[in-house]
């Protein structure tokens, strides 16, 4: 299985479980996926349940605190420790950020960039779907707490703004 398709179905899950849904069936490129919270329905009455793989750290905890995030995310990225009067842009859905409108591209925002409540300050991708993060308010980029491609939840610090 490919990592993309592992991080797809991650998603796909972690959808299914926050969604509340009975059942999810997916089916194309000669994958078959169903979920379901009918054991009956999903085939497995009276057999046992395997326990699914541990999620990886980027997703059990805050990109601040995992140590793969720290290590994929290039030092210019982080600005030291995080100021409590800065204001937090947070993950509006669960999904993959990207801090580039696409690979090799220039960041939307660098540290120390003074930017408008408008400006557009990454990108959040769940299942090809693209969602545009807007900064919400004016101020000053002090720190990136997501790194690039990461796995991040809804409600997750992404980006840290000092405001004017």
């Amino acid at each position: 299985m490919s990592d993309q398709l592992a991080r797809d179905i991650e998603i796909l899950a972690e959808l299914f479980k926050a969604g509340g849904w009975a059942e999810l069936r997916v089916e194309g490129g000669g994958l078959s996926l169903l979920m379901s919270n009918d054991r009956a329905a999903a085939g497995l009455e009276g057999t046992a349940v395997v326990a699914a793989a541990p999620v990886p750290a980027a997703v059990q905890a805050p990109a601040a605190t995992a140590p793969a995030a720290s290590a994929a995310t290039p030092a210019s990225a982080k600005s030291g420790p995080i100021d409590p009067a800065w204001t937090a842009v947070l993950a509006p859905n669960l999904g993959t950020f990207y801090r580039a409108p696409k690979p090799g591209a220039a960041p939307f925002v660098e540290i120390g960039q003074r930017i408008d409540a408008d400006a557009e300050i990454c990108l959040i991708e769940v299942m090809k779907l693209f969602t545009s993060v807007k900064a919400g308010i004016t101020g000053t980029v002090r720190h990136v707490a997501a790194a690039d491609a990461q796995l991040v939840e809804g409600g997750e610090p992404l980006i840290y703004i000092e405001q004017d």
